[in-house]
């Protein structure tokens, strides 16, 4: 088998069976007026589709709560308009032979309080810290609790109900489900509070109402990162150890896939260990559950840097292949590199790596 092969074997779990390995990973586009997404939506993801992406997982998106989001250009996943769009993007989608998902994104106290569709919404967060030290917002209380996780299962039920193949809950990067499990913005002394395990009561709780949702076949991802957008030094986990004490109750939960968010995904998490596995790696070792990798697939540098400066050129993936290969992983989530290149699955699988155009900040401003 030819490296690249391992790119494009099929991926099965529970009622999804995919082409391919390759994903393409959530990014936010504001481009849904009014929270709706319209025909250009539609049409952006059936691009991918027809590019040779195996899964799409869809930008983020606001589950049913009023203070998920500081945007009103965010999609929501709820109300009658924005599931309309949703269908029609789920119908695109699956004319051209696709699979796809939505992440459901509720930004917590990264929300500065007074912004998006309902400005007059309070911001959630488990103690009010938009990072160590610094407070903007009273910590959720159990009613808030209650709501946020009522929300994330209602906005997976219209998932169901509209023909997606599953939900990924976005619990990495500082939002809401990741200020729980960061001691950093957690600093709670109920059940939701405490030690690393304690602090993924939330999402735990969160899972269950999904699954309670959605029934047993449909499949959850759970989106997961190290490090924060508040701090990029962050760790959740400071060895493996620690890892399978933060695993361990999310996949008895009922999580089917972890999606492990890393800035460049062929860094070593532990090096001190002397393994080479990265976050997916381990993650999947740990837990025996099926993960994806993502972090700068495809460009020469981590898609900050390349987001802020003046883009990157897209490199060889010999050593995401031989990962693949090996089993560290299941599945390849890729980003900025299909927004230059939303056929860069069909590019990869023929081997036209020389037609591969270099991603550009300026192309978010127009996604096609």
């Amino acid at each position: 088998m030819a490296p690249i092969d391992a790119l494009f074997q099929p991926f099965r779990l529970k009622s999804l069976t995919l082409p391919n390995r390759v994903v393409m990973a959530p990014m936010t586009r504001s481009k849904s007026p009014n929270q709706v997404p319209g025909e250009n939506v539609a049409a952006y993801y059936r691009r991918r589709t027809e590019g040779g992406v195996g899964l799409i997982l869809t930008e983020g998106t606001s589950p049913e709560h009023r203070s998920a989001s500081n945007d009103a250009n965010v999609p929501a996943f709820f109300g009658e308009a924005s599931l309309a769009g949703w269908a029609r993007v789920v119908k695109e989608v699956k004319a051209a032979g696709g699979h796809i998902m939505p992440q459901l994104w509720h930004q917590g106290v990264v929300r500065h309080p007074g912004s998006g569709p309902y400005p007059e919404a309070p911001s959630m967060s488990p103690s009010g810290l938009a990072k160590p030290g610094k407070k903007v917002a009273e910590a959720m209380t159990q009613r808030d609790i209650d709501d946020v996780i009522a929300g994330f299962a209602k906005s997976a039920a219209y998932a169901k109900a509209l023909g997606f193949d599953g939900v990924e809950l976005h619990g990495a990067h500082g939002y809401v489900i990741d200020q729980y499990f960061w001691e950093g913005t957690n600093v709670r002394d109920d059940v939701f509070g405490g030690s690393l395990e304690k602090r993924t009561r939330f999402a735990i709780e969160v899972v269950e109402a999904v699954r309670a949702a959605v029934g047993p076949e449909f499949p959850i991802l759970l989106r997961f990162s190290q490090w924060k957008q508040q701090d990029f030094t962050a760790k959740l986990a400071k060895d493996p150890e620690e890892l399978e004490q933060f695993l361990a109750p999310l996949a008895r939960a009922g999580v089917d896939i972890f999606h492990c968010s890393t800035r460049r995904f062929w860094e070593p998490e532990f090096p001190d260990t002397g393994s080479d596995l990265n976050l997916a790696g381990w993650t999947k070792k740990i837990s025996g559950i099926p993960t994806i990798t993502v972090g700068s697939v495809g460009l020469n540098e981590d898609f900050i840097t390349a987001y802020r400066s003046k883009g990157a050129e897209p490199v060889g993936i010999d050593r995401l292949l031989e990962m693949l290969a090996r089993g560290d992983f299941d599945l390849v989530a890729v980003g900025r590199a299909l927004i230059a290149n939303p056929d860069w699955a069909n590019k990869m699988r023929e081997g036209h790596f020389d037609r591969l155009v270099a991603y550009e900040p300026a192309a978010l401003e127009t996604l096609v």
